[in-house]
Protein backbone atom coordinates (compact mmCIF):
# COMPACT_ATOMS: atom_id res chain seq x y z
CA UNK A 1 0.00 0.00 0.00
CA UNK A 2 2.89 2.61 0.74
CA UNK A 3 4.40 1.48 -2.44
CA UNK A 4 1.63 2.42 -4.13
CA UNK A 5 1.27 5.60 -2.82
CA UNK A 6 4.21 6.71 -3.34
CA UNK A 7 4.00 5.69 -6.96
CA UNK A 8 0.59 7.19 -7.59
CA UNK A 9 2.60 11.07 -5.95
CA UNK A 10 5.01 10.53 -7.66
CA UNK A 11 2.41 10.55 -10.85
CA UNK A 12 1.16 13.16 -9.69
CA UNK A 13 4.37 15.38 -9.15
CA UNK A 14 5.27 14.08 -13.19
CA UNK A 15 1.68 14.76 -14.29
CA UNK A 16 1.81 18.31 -12.58
CA UNK A 17 5.21 19.51 -13.52
CA UNK A 18 4.55 18.40 -17.52
CA UNK A 19 0.92 20.46 -16.77
CA UNK A 20 2.21 23.54 -15.50
CA UNK A 21 4.65 23.91 -18.37
CA UNK A 22 2.46 26.07 -20.46
CA UNK A 23 0.07 28.84 -19.59
CA UNK A 24 -2.20 28.43 -23.00
CA UNK A 25 -4.86 26.53 -21.75
CA UNK A 26 -5.44 24.34 -25.12
CA UNK A 27 -1.89 23.13 -24.48
CA UNK A 28 -2.95 22.42 -20.68
CA UNK A 29 -5.86 20.31 -21.92
CA UNK A 30 -3.69 18.33 -24.65
CA UNK A 31 -0.96 17.65 -22.65
CA UNK A 32 -3.58 16.66 -19.53
CA UNK A 33 -5.32 13.86 -22.02
CA UNK A 34 -1.60 12.84 -23.21
CA UNK A 35 0.15 12.29 -19.52
CA UNK A 36 -3.11 10.76 -17.95
CA UNK A 37 -3.58 8.10 -21.28
CA UNK A 38 0.34 7.37 -20.82
CA UNK A 39 -0.05 6.89 -17.03
CA UNK A 40 -2.95 5.25 -16.53
CA UNK A 41 -3.11 3.31 -19.85
CA UNK A 42 -6.09 4.61 -20.88
CA UNK A 43 -7.72 3.10 -24.37
CA UNK A 44 -9.47 7.63 -25.14
CA UNK A 45 -9.86 10.79 -23.02
CA UNK A 46 -11.74 14.01 -24.09
CA UNK A 47 -12.51 17.55 -22.80
CA UNK A 48 -16.29 18.23 -23.21
CA UNK A 49 -16.87 22.12 -22.42
CA UNK A 50 -20.62 24.12 -22.15
CA UNK A 51 -21.15 26.72 -25.31
CA UNK A 52 -21.13 30.81 -24.24
CA UNK A 53 -24.95 30.66 -23.55
CA UNK A 54 -25.07 26.84 -22.01
CA UNK A 55 -27.36 25.76 -23.94
CA UNK A 56 -24.67 22.99 -25.59
CA UNK A 57 -21.57 21.05 -24.59
CA UNK A 58 -19.03 20.43 -27.46
CA UNK A 59 -16.36 18.14 -27.64
CA UNK A 60 -13.09 20.37 -27.25
CA UNK A 61 -10.26 18.18 -26.70
CA UNK A 62 -10.25 14.73 -27.79
CA UNK A 63 -6.62 11.73 -27.69
CA UNK A 64 -7.98 10.05 -30.13
CA UNK A 65 -9.45 12.68 -32.44
CA UNK A 66 -12.91 12.56 -34.61
CA UNK A 67 -15.38 14.85 -35.74
CA UNK A 68 -16.13 17.68 -33.63
CA UNK A 69 -19.86 16.78 -32.00
CA UNK A 70 -22.56 18.57 -29.44
CA UNK A 71 -24.56 17.30 -27.15
CA UNK A 72 -27.62 19.73 -25.64
CA UNK A 73 -26.97 20.98 -21.73
CA UNK A 74 -29.71 19.18 -20.59
CA UNK A 75 -28.68 15.48 -21.34
CA UNK A 76 -29.29 13.42 -19.07
CA UNK A 77 -25.25 12.03 -18.37
CA UNK A 78 -24.39 15.75 -18.21
CA UNK A 79 -27.15 16.81 -15.78
CA UNK A 80 -26.14 13.81 -13.53
CA UNK A 81 -22.65 14.45 -13.14
CA UNK A 82 -23.33 18.30 -12.68
CA UNK A 83 -25.67 16.88 -10.08
CA UNK A 84 -22.59 14.71 -8.49
CA UNK A 85 -20.80 17.91 -8.65
CA UNK A 86 -22.90 20.38 -7.15
CA UNK A 87 -23.25 17.55 -3.90
CA UNK A 88 -20.08 17.39 -3.68
CA UNK A 89 -19.68 21.28 -3.27
CA UNK A 90 -22.18 21.39 -1.05
CA UNK A 91 -21.05 18.76 1.59
CA UNK A 92 -17.49 20.19 1.22
CA UNK A 93 -18.96 23.59 2.55
CA UNK A 94 -17.97 25.48 -1.02
CA UNK A 95 -21.38 26.87 -2.01
CA UNK A 96 -19.60 29.76 -4.05
CA UNK A 97 -18.74 27.08 -6.54
CA UNK A 98 -22.54 26.27 -7.71
CA UNK A 99 -23.17 28.58 -10.05
CA UNK A 100 -19.43 28.20 -11.75
CA UNK A 101 -19.11 26.70 -15.02
CA UNK A 102 -18.14 23.32 -15.36
CA UNK A 103 -16.00 21.12 -17.74
CA UNK A 104 -16.31 17.49 -17.93
CA UNK A 105 -12.79 14.82 -18.71
CA UNK A 106 -14.39 11.66 -19.70
CA UNK A 107 -11.58 9.14 -19.00
CA UNK A 108 -11.82 5.48 -20.69
CA UNK A 109 -10.44 2.54 -19.76
CA UNK A 110 -10.01 -0.17 -22.20
CA UNK A 111 -12.23 -2.94 -21.75
CA UNK A 112 -10.62 -6.27 -23.33
CA UNK A 113 -8.73 -7.49 -19.95
CA UNK A 114 -12.21 -6.52 -17.74
CA UNK A 115 -9.68 -3.52 -15.84
CA UNK A 116 -11.39 -1.53 -13.13
CA UNK A 117 -10.54 1.84 -11.51
CA UNK A 118 -8.20 1.48 -8.42
CA UNK A 119 -8.58 3.61 -5.61
CA UNK A 120 -4.68 5.22 -6.26
CA UNK A 121 -5.52 5.77 -9.99
CA UNK A 122 -8.98 7.65 -9.01
CA UNK A 123 -7.25 9.75 -6.42
CA UNK A 124 -4.46 10.35 -9.48
CA UNK A 125 -7.22 11.20 -11.13
CA UNK A 126 -9.18 14.16 -8.57
CA UNK A 127 -5.24 15.30 -7.71
CA UNK A 128 -4.59 16.12 -11.43
CA UNK A 129 -7.98 17.26 -11.92
CA UNK A 130 -7.64 20.05 -9.20
CA UNK A 131 -4.14 20.92 -10.75
CA UNK A 132 -5.87 20.83 -14.53
CA UNK A 133 -8.33 23.47 -12.73
CA UNK A 134 -5.88 25.79 -11.34
CA UNK A 135 -3.88 25.87 -14.57
CA UNK A 136 -6.42 26.83 -16.60
CA UNK A 137 -7.35 29.38 -14.00
CA UNK A 138 -3.56 30.77 -14.21
CA UNK A 139 -3.98 30.41 -17.87
CA UNK A 140 -7.13 32.35 -18.09
CA UNK A 141 -5.77 35.71 -15.86
CA UNK A 142 -2.66 35.68 -18.31
CA UNK A 143 -4.86 35.35 -21.57
CA UNK A 144 -6.79 38.39 -20.05
CA UNK A 145 -3.62 40.19 -18.65
CA UNK A 146 -2.29 39.94 -22.31
CA UNK A 147 -5.61 40.67 -24.05
CA UNK A 148 -5.37 43.91 -21.23
CA UNK A 149 -1.96 44.67 -22.32
CA UNK A 150 -3.08 44.43 -26.27
CA UNK A 151 -6.46 46.78 -25.59
CA UNK A 152 -3.76 49.07 -23.85
CA UNK A 153 -1.08 48.94 -26.52
CA UNK A 154 -3.77 49.76 -28.70
CA UNK A 155 -5.06 52.34 -27.53
CA UNK A 156 -1.71 53.93 -27.07
CA UNK A 157 -1.11 53.46 -30.75
CA UNK A 158 -4.58 54.83 -31.35
CA UNK A 159 -3.32 57.98 -28.66
CA UNK A 160 -0.18 58.59 -30.48
CA UNK A 161 -2.31 58.33 -33.79
CA UNK A 162 -4.11 61.36 -32.92
CA UNK A 163 -1.37 63.53 -31.52
CA UNK A 164 0.48 63.16 -34.70
CA UNK A 165 -2.88 64.05 -36.42
CA UNK A 166 -3.33 67.00 -34.14
CA UNK A 167 0.40 68.14 -34.51
CA UNK A 168 -0.20 67.69 -38.57
CA UNK A 169 -3.28 69.59 -38.05
CA UNK A 170 -1.83 72.45 -36.36
CA UNK A 171 1.16 72.73 -38.21
CA UNK A 172 -1.05 72.99 -40.85
CA UNK A 173 -3.09 75.41 -40.25
CA UNK A 174 0.01 77.68 -38.82
CA UNK A 175 1.11 77.21 -42.17
CA UNK A 176 -2.11 78.23 -43.33
CA UNK A 177 -2.21 81.28 -40.82
CA UNK A 178 1.72 82.23 -42.14
CA UNK A 179 0.07 82.15 -46.16
CA UNK A 180 -2.94 84.25 -45.20
CA UNK A 181 -0.90 86.90 -43.12
CA UNK A 182 2.35 87.07 -45.72
CA UNK A 183 0.21 86.75 -48.77
CA UNK A 184 -2.95 88.04 -48.76
CA UNK A 185 -3.62 90.69 -45.22
CA UNK A 186 -0.43 92.03 -45.32
CA UNK A 187 -0.64 93.38 -49.09
CA UNK A 188 -4.91 93.99 -48.44
CA UNK A 189 -3.20 96.43 -45.40
CA UNK A 190 -0.86 98.36 -48.16
CA UNK A 191 -3.49 98.61 -50.24
CA UNK A 192 -5.74 99.78 -48.12
CA UNK A 193 -3.28 102.47 -46.58
CA UNK A 194 -2.10 103.61 -50.10
CA UNK A 195 -6.20 104.04 -50.84
CA UNK A 196 -6.68 106.25 -47.82
CA UNK A 197 -3.77 108.40 -48.68
CA UNK A 198 -5.75 109.31 -52.01
CA UNK A 199 -8.82 109.64 -50.39
CA UNK A 200 -7.76 112.72 -48.68
CA UNK A 201 -6.61 114.31 -52.18
CA UNK A 202 -8.49 116.75 -53.91
CA UNK A 203 -9.86 114.61 -56.83
CA UNK A 204 -13.18 115.36 -58.81
CA UNK A 205 -16.44 113.97 -57.12
CA UNK A 206 -16.80 111.00 -59.64
CA UNK A 207 -13.49 109.64 -58.64
CA UNK A 208 -13.65 110.37 -55.01
CA UNK A 209 -16.51 107.88 -55.04
CA UNK A 210 -14.98 105.13 -56.90
CA UNK A 211 -12.22 105.74 -54.34
CA UNK A 212 -14.64 105.51 -51.04
CA UNK A 213 -15.94 102.52 -52.84
CA UNK A 214 -12.10 100.94 -53.11
CA UNK A 215 -11.63 101.83 -49.62
CA UNK A 216 -14.62 100.41 -48.33
CA UNK A 217 -14.00 97.52 -50.77
CA UNK A 218 -10.56 96.98 -49.52
CA UNK A 219 -12.06 96.66 -45.59
CA UNK A 220 -14.88 94.00 -46.61
CA UNK A 221 -11.76 92.33 -48.22
CA UNK A 222 -9.31 92.88 -45.24
CA UNK A 223 -12.32 91.77 -42.89
CA UNK A 224 -13.46 88.45 -44.95
CA UNK A 225 -9.27 87.81 -44.12
CA UNK A 226 -9.55 88.34 -40.65
CA UNK A 227 -12.50 85.69 -40.62
CA UNK A 228 -10.98 82.87 -42.23
CA UNK A 229 -7.93 83.28 -40.30
CA UNK A 230 -10.13 83.56 -36.99
CA UNK A 231 -12.01 80.39 -37.83
CA UNK A 232 -8.79 78.54 -38.74
CA UNK A 233 -7.03 79.48 -35.85
CA UNK A 234 -10.26 79.11 -32.79
CA UNK A 235 -12.17 76.72 -34.86
CA UNK A 236 -15.48 78.15 -33.13
CA UNK A 237 -17.15 78.93 -36.66
CA UNK A 238 -18.11 82.72 -35.32
CA UNK A 239 -18.02 85.59 -37.00
CA UNK A 240 -18.30 88.30 -35.17
CA UNK A 241 -20.31 91.80 -35.61
CA UNK A 242 -19.48 95.65 -34.81
CA UNK A 243 -22.30 97.77 -34.18
CA UNK A 244 -22.09 100.88 -34.53
CA UNK A 245 -23.98 103.76 -35.97
CA UNK A 246 -22.96 104.60 -39.51
CA UNK A 247 -25.12 106.47 -42.64
CA UNK A 248 -27.13 104.03 -44.66
CA UNK A 249 -27.41 106.87 -47.90
CA UNK A 250 -23.68 106.95 -48.50
CA UNK A 251 -23.28 102.97 -47.89
CA UNK A 252 -26.11 102.48 -50.74
CA UNK A 253 -23.80 104.72 -52.85
CA UNK A 254 -20.90 102.95 -52.53
CA UNK A 255 -22.82 99.76 -52.83
CA UNK A 256 -24.16 100.65 -56.07
CA UNK A 257 -21.18 102.36 -57.57
CA UNK A 258 -19.36 99.11 -57.01
CA UNK A 259 -22.20 97.45 -58.57
CA UNK A 260 -22.24 99.39 -61.90
CA UNK A 261 -18.38 98.84 -62.02
CA UNK A 262 -18.78 95.13 -61.76
CA UNK A 263 -22.04 95.41 -64.24
CA UNK A 264 -20.47 97.61 -67.06
CA UNK A 265 -17.22 95.60 -66.82
CA UNK A 266 -19.66 92.42 -68.37
CA UNK A 267 -21.67 94.38 -70.56
CA UNK A 268 -24.97 95.30 -68.50
CA UNK A 269 -26.76 97.76 -67.87
CA UNK A 270 -27.41 98.95 -64.20
CA UNK A 271 -30.00 101.41 -62.43
CA UNK A 272 -30.40 102.52 -58.60
CA UNK A 273 -33.64 102.69 -57.27
CA UNK A 274 -33.58 104.12 -53.56
CA UNK A 275 -36.83 104.54 -51.68
CA UNK A 276 -37.72 108.13 -50.20
CA UNK A 277 -38.55 106.79 -46.98
CA UNK A 278 -35.22 105.49 -46.36
CA UNK A 279 -33.70 106.39 -42.92
CA UNK A 280 -30.26 107.61 -43.08
CA UNK A 281 -28.78 107.45 -39.95
CA UNK A 282 -28.88 103.45 -38.55
CA UNK A 283 -27.06 101.29 -36.12
CA UNK A 284 -25.50 98.21 -37.45
CA UNK A 285 -22.48 96.63 -38.41
CA UNK A 286 -21.86 98.78 -41.90
CA UNK A 287 -18.95 96.53 -43.09
CA UNK A 288 -21.24 93.10 -43.04
CA UNK A 289 -24.11 94.82 -44.66
CA UNK A 290 -21.59 96.02 -47.47
CA UNK A 291 -20.00 92.26 -47.33
CA UNK A 292 -23.34 90.77 -47.88
CA UNK A 293 -24.53 93.32 -50.68
CA UNK A 294 -21.38 92.72 -52.73
CA UNK A 295 -22.10 88.70 -52.79
CA UNK A 296 -25.44 89.57 -53.52
CA UNK A 297 -24.40 91.47 -56.97
CA UNK A 298 -21.17 88.79 -57.49
CA UNK A 299 -23.34 85.57 -57.02
CA UNK A 300 -25.77 86.99 -59.49
CA UNK A 301 -23.54 88.38 -62.10
CA UNK A 302 -21.42 84.83 -62.21
CA UNK A 303 -21.81 82.72 -65.11
CA UNK A 304 -23.70 85.16 -66.82
CA UNK A 305 -22.82 85.96 -70.43
CA UNK A 306 -25.20 87.73 -72.31
CA UNK A 307 -26.51 91.18 -72.46
CA UNK A 308 -29.17 91.88 -69.79
CA UNK A 309 -29.88 94.93 -67.02
CA UNK A 310 -29.31 94.60 -63.13
CA UNK A 311 -31.72 96.56 -61.15
CA UNK A 312 -30.43 98.03 -57.34
CA UNK A 313 -33.39 98.17 -55.38
CA UNK A 314 -33.87 99.61 -51.76
CA UNK A 315 -36.48 100.32 -49.74
CA UNK A 316 -38.20 100.11 -46.24
CA UNK A 317 -40.77 97.35 -45.71
CA UNK A 318 -43.31 97.28 -43.36
CA UNK A 319 -45.19 94.04 -41.17
CA UNK A 320 -47.59 93.52 -43.80
CA UNK A 321 -45.32 94.04 -46.79
CA UNK A 322 -42.50 91.93 -45.45
CA UNK A 323 -44.76 89.17 -44.85
CA UNK A 324 -45.83 89.34 -48.33
CA UNK A 325 -42.23 89.30 -49.68
CA UNK A 326 -41.16 86.66 -47.42
CA UNK A 327 -42.97 83.12 -48.25
CA UNK A 328 -39.34 81.59 -49.09
CA UNK A 329 -37.89 83.55 -45.86
CA UNK A 330 -37.62 81.80 -42.35
CA UNK A 331 -37.75 84.88 -40.30
CA UNK A 332 -40.26 87.59 -40.78
CA UNK A 333 -40.24 91.34 -39.86
CA UNK A 334 -42.83 93.25 -37.96
CA UNK A 335 -42.82 96.96 -37.22
CA UNK A 336 -40.95 97.44 -34.04
CA UNK A 337 -40.44 101.19 -32.21
CA UNK A 338 -37.25 102.23 -32.47
CA UNK A 339 -35.90 99.68 -35.39
CA UNK A 340 -36.56 99.73 -38.87
CA UNK A 341 -36.40 97.26 -42.06
CA UNK A 342 -34.36 97.81 -45.02
CA UNK A 343 -34.70 95.76 -48.30
CA UNK A 344 -32.15 95.73 -50.77
CA UNK A 345 -32.88 94.05 -54.08
CA UNK A 346 -30.63 92.98 -56.29
CA UNK A 347 -32.66 91.77 -59.68
CA UNK A 348 -31.46 90.60 -63.40
CA UNK A 349 -33.68 91.06 -66.71
CA UNK A 350 -32.23 89.25 -69.70
CA UNK A 351 -34.85 91.21 -72.11
CA UNK A 352 -37.68 89.36 -73.62
CA UNK A 353 -38.93 85.96 -73.24
CA UNK A 354 -37.81 85.18 -77.02
CA UNK A 355 -33.98 86.20 -75.66
CA UNK A 356 -34.19 84.15 -73.05
CA UNK A 357 -35.38 81.27 -74.61
CA UNK A 358 -32.27 81.78 -77.36
CA UNK A 359 -29.88 81.76 -74.96
CA UNK A 360 -28.55 78.54 -72.74
CA UNK A 361 -29.48 78.84 -69.00
CA UNK A 362 -27.42 80.58 -66.90
CA UNK A 363 -25.15 78.53 -64.30
CA UNK A 364 -25.14 80.47 -60.71
CA UNK A 365 -23.58 79.45 -57.93
CA UNK A 366 -27.10 79.64 -55.64
CA UNK A 367 -29.76 77.25 -57.42
CA UNK A 368 -33.35 76.45 -56.07
CA UNK A 369 -34.54 73.19 -55.65
CA UNK A 370 -38.26 71.87 -54.50
CA UNK A 371 -37.22 71.93 -50.86
CA UNK A 372 -35.88 75.71 -50.90
CA UNK A 373 -32.47 77.14 -51.47
CA UNK A 374 -29.32 74.81 -52.42
CA UNK A 375 -26.63 77.42 -51.71
CA UNK A 376 -22.82 77.07 -52.02
CA UNK A 377 -20.35 77.94 -49.18
CA UNK A 378 -20.07 81.51 -50.22
CA UNK A 379 -23.87 81.80 -49.90
CA UNK A 380 -24.06 80.20 -46.80
CA UNK A 381 -21.40 82.10 -44.58
CA UNK A 382 -23.92 85.04 -46.08
CA UNK A 383 -26.92 83.75 -44.61
CA UNK A 384 -25.17 83.12 -41.27
CA UNK A 385 -24.11 86.43 -41.35
CA UNK A 386 -27.33 87.66 -42.17
CA UNK A 387 -29.60 85.54 -39.49
CA UNK A 388 -26.93 87.36 -36.80
CA UNK A 389 -28.02 90.82 -38.14
CA UNK A 390 -31.50 89.38 -37.65
CA UNK A 391 -32.52 89.09 -41.06
CA UNK A 392 -32.60 86.99 -43.99
CA UNK A 393 -31.41 86.16 -47.61
CA UNK A 394 -33.23 84.24 -49.97
CA UNK A 395 -33.21 83.68 -54.16
CA UNK A 396 -36.17 84.44 -56.45
CA UNK A 397 -36.27 82.36 -59.40
CA UNK A 398 -37.17 83.09 -63.07
CA UNK A 399 -39.91 80.91 -64.78
CA UNK A 400 -37.33 78.67 -65.96
CA UNK A 401 -35.98 78.01 -62.39
CA UNK A 402 -33.06 80.44 -62.79
CA UNK A 403 -31.76 82.86 -60.03
CA UNK A 404 -33.40 85.97 -61.49
CA UNK A 405 -32.74 87.95 -58.34
CA UNK A 406 -31.62 88.34 -54.44
CA UNK A 407 -33.17 89.74 -51.80
CA UNK A 408 -32.13 90.80 -48.23
CA UNK A 409 -34.30 92.03 -45.48
CA UNK A 410 -32.21 93.79 -42.28
CA UNK A 411 -33.45 94.92 -39.29
CA UNK A 412 -31.48 98.29 -38.51
CA UNK A 413 -31.68 100.07 -35.19
CA UNK A 414 -32.77 103.58 -35.55
CA UNK A 415 -30.08 106.22 -33.95
CA UNK A 416 -31.29 108.29 -31.87
CA UNK A 417 -28.51 110.63 -31.99
CA UNK A 418 -28.28 113.92 -35.23
CA UNK A 419 -25.16 112.08 -36.85
CA UNK A 420 -22.81 114.71 -35.78
CA UNK A 421 -20.97 112.59 -33.87
CA UNK A 422 -20.25 110.03 -37.49
CA UNK A 423 -18.69 113.05 -38.89
CA UNK A 424 -15.27 112.68 -40.03
CA UNK A 425 -13.07 114.69 -39.40
CA UNK A 426 -9.78 115.33 -41.63
CA UNK A 427 -5.98 114.36 -40.36
CA UNK A 428 -5.06 116.81 -37.98
CA UNK A 429 -3.12 119.90 -39.08
CA UNK A 430 -2.15 121.52 -35.87
CA UNK A 431 1.51 121.47 -34.46
CA UNK A 432 0.81 118.31 -32.54
CA UNK A 433 1.35 116.17 -35.46
CA UNK A 434 3.34 118.54 -37.37
CA UNK A 435 6.81 117.79 -36.90
CA UNK A 436 5.79 114.89 -34.36
CA UNK A 437 9.32 112.30 -34.25
CA UNK A 438 8.04 108.90 -34.76
CA UNK A 439 10.15 105.66 -34.75
CA UNK A 440 8.63 103.18 -36.76
CA UNK A 441 9.06 99.15 -36.14
CA UNK A 442 7.44 97.08 -38.56
CA UNK A 443 8.98 93.24 -40.23
CA UNK A 444 7.49 94.00 -43.24
CA UNK A 445 8.74 96.22 -45.78
CA UNK A 446 5.66 97.45 -47.78
CA UNK A 447 3.72 98.01 -44.78
CA UNK A 448 6.88 99.80 -42.94
CA UNK A 449 6.52 102.05 -46.51
CA UNK A 450 2.82 102.56 -46.27
CA UNK A 451 2.75 103.66 -42.90
CA UNK A 452 5.40 105.55 -42.91
CA UNK A 453 4.28 107.82 -45.85
CA UNK A 454 0.93 108.16 -43.67
CA UNK A 455 3.02 109.60 -41.56
CA UNK A 456 4.85 111.79 -43.69
CA UNK A 457 1.54 113.35 -45.34
CA UNK A 458 0.69 114.19 -41.38
CA UNK A 459 3.88 116.22 -41.33
CA UNK A 460 5.92 113.90 -38.93
CA UNK A 461 9.52 113.04 -38.87
CA UNK A 462 10.16 109.44 -39.15
CA UNK A 463 13.18 106.68 -38.54
CA UNK A 464 11.56 103.22 -39.91
CA UNK A 465 13.24 100.22 -38.54
CA UNK A 466 12.61 96.49 -39.61
CA UNK A 467 12.87 94.76 -36.11
CA UNK A 468 12.45 95.06 -31.78
CA UNK A 469 16.07 95.24 -32.08
CA UNK A 470 17.03 97.86 -34.12
CA UNK A 471 14.17 99.90 -32.30
CA UNK A 472 15.81 99.70 -28.58
CA UNK A 473 19.43 100.24 -31.10
CA UNK A 474 17.85 103.25 -32.33
CA UNK A 475 16.31 104.56 -28.92
CA UNK A 476 19.64 103.88 -27.40
CA UNK A 477 21.11 106.28 -29.54
CA UNK A 478 18.67 108.93 -30.29
CA UNK A 479 17.53 108.33 -26.73
CA UNK A 480 14.55 111.09 -25.98
CA UNK A 481 14.48 112.90 -29.19
CA UNK A 482 11.51 110.58 -30.19
CA UNK A 483 8.25 111.39 -29.26
CA UNK A 484 5.83 108.45 -30.15
CA UNK A 485 7.27 104.90 -30.76
CA UNK A 486 4.51 102.84 -33.58
CA UNK A 487 5.62 99.10 -32.76
CA UNK A 488 4.19 95.94 -34.47
CA UNK A 489 3.39 93.58 -32.11
CA UNK A 490 4.01 90.04 -33.98
CA UNK A 491 7.53 91.09 -35.28
CA UNK A 492 10.17 87.71 -34.91
CA UNK A 493 12.54 86.99 -32.45
CA UNK A 494 11.62 90.20 -30.76
CA UNK A 495 7.59 91.22 -30.90
CA UNK A 496 6.13 94.63 -29.80
CA UNK A 497 5.25 93.76 -25.93
CA UNK A 498 8.95 92.72 -25.48
CA UNK A 499 9.79 95.70 -26.96
CA UNK A 500 7.68 98.21 -24.54
CA UNK A 501 8.73 96.21 -21.72
CA UNK A 502 12.12 97.08 -22.35
CA UNK A 503 11.45 100.80 -22.87
CA UNK A 504 9.29 101.09 -20.09
CA UNK A 505 11.81 99.83 -17.77
CA UNK A 506 14.54 102.20 -18.48
CA UNK A 507 11.48 105.18 -19.47
CA UNK A 508 9.05 107.08 -17.96
CA UNK A 509 5.91 105.70 -19.09
CA UNK A 510 4.82 109.67 -21.03
CA UNK A 511 8.03 109.95 -22.58
CA UNK A 512 8.12 108.51 -24.90
CA UNK A 513 4.66 107.48 -25.93
CA UNK A 514 4.36 103.90 -27.66
CA UNK A 515 1.63 103.29 -29.60
CA UNK A 516 0.93 99.19 -30.83
CA UNK A 517 0.39 98.45 -34.35
CA UNK A 518 -1.84 95.06 -34.84
CA UNK A 519 -4.23 92.95 -37.44
CA UNK A 520 -4.97 90.94 -34.57
CA UNK A 521 -9.29 91.57 -33.75
CA UNK A 522 -8.74 89.24 -30.17
CA UNK A 523 -9.95 91.72 -27.58
CA UNK A 524 -7.65 90.74 -25.03
CA UNK A 525 -4.67 92.64 -27.39
CA UNK A 526 -5.39 96.04 -25.49
CA UNK A 527 -5.23 94.90 -21.93
CA UNK A 528 -1.64 93.10 -22.57
CA UNK A 529 -0.76 96.11 -24.03
CA UNK A 530 -1.54 98.36 -20.78
CA UNK A 531 0.35 95.56 -18.98
CA UNK A 532 3.46 96.32 -20.52
CA UNK A 533 3.03 100.70 -20.40
CA UNK A 534 1.84 101.02 -23.92
CA UNK A 535 -0.50 104.18 -24.57
CA UNK A 536 -2.69 103.27 -27.70
CA UNK A 537 -3.77 100.68 -30.14
CA UNK A 538 -4.09 100.98 -33.79
CA UNK A 539 -5.26 97.93 -35.43
CA UNK A 540 -4.29 97.20 -39.21
CA UNK A 541 -5.29 98.00 -42.26
CA UNK A 542 -3.57 101.34 -41.09
CA UNK A 543 -5.49 104.62 -43.08
CA UNK A 544 -4.79 108.33 -42.77
CA UNK A 545 -7.71 109.00 -40.53
CA UNK A 546 -7.35 106.33 -38.33
CA UNK A 547 -3.50 106.61 -37.46
CA UNK A 548 -4.25 110.19 -37.16
CA UNK A 549 -7.20 110.28 -34.66
CA UNK A 550 -4.96 107.79 -32.49
CA UNK A 551 -2.14 109.74 -32.63
CA UNK A 552 -4.01 113.06 -31.32
CA UNK A 553 -6.06 111.21 -28.64
CA UNK A 554 -2.55 109.20 -27.15
CA UNK A 555 -1.13 113.00 -27.69
CA UNK A 556 -4.15 114.82 -25.44
CA UNK A 557 -4.75 112.22 -22.81
CA UNK A 558 -0.73 112.19 -22.30
CA UNK A 559 -0.46 116.35 -22.00
CA UNK A 560 0.34 117.50 -18.68
CA UNK A 561 1.75 114.00 -17.76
Amino acid sequence: MMKKQKEASWHVRMLTHEIRKSLDRHTILYTTLIELSNTLDLQNCAVWMPNEDRTEMNLTHELKGRSRVSIPYDNPDVLKIKNEVLKIARDGGTPELIQACYAILVLVLPNANGRDWTYQELEIVKVVADQVAVALSHAAVLEESQLMRDKLAEQNRALQQAKKDAMMASQARNSFQMVMSKGMRRPMHSISGLLSMIQQDNVANEQKMIVDTMVKTSSVLSTLINDVMEISSKDTGRLPLEMGPFHLHPMIKEAACLAKCLCVSKGFGFSVDVGSSLPNLVIGDERRVFQVILHMVGNLLIGCDRAGFVTFRTSSVGGIEGRNDQRRAIWRPSSSEGYTFIKFEIGFDSGSSQLESSYPPIQLSTRINSEGIDGGLSFNMCKKLVQMMQGNIWVAPSSRGLVQSMTLVLKFELSLSGGDDLIEPGPPSNSQLRGLRVILADDDGVNRLVTRKLLEKLGCHVTAVSSGFECLSALGTAGSSFQIILLDLHMPEMDGFEVAMRVRKFQSRSCPLIVALTASADEDVWQRCLQVGMNGLIRKPVLLEGIAAELHSVLQANIGM
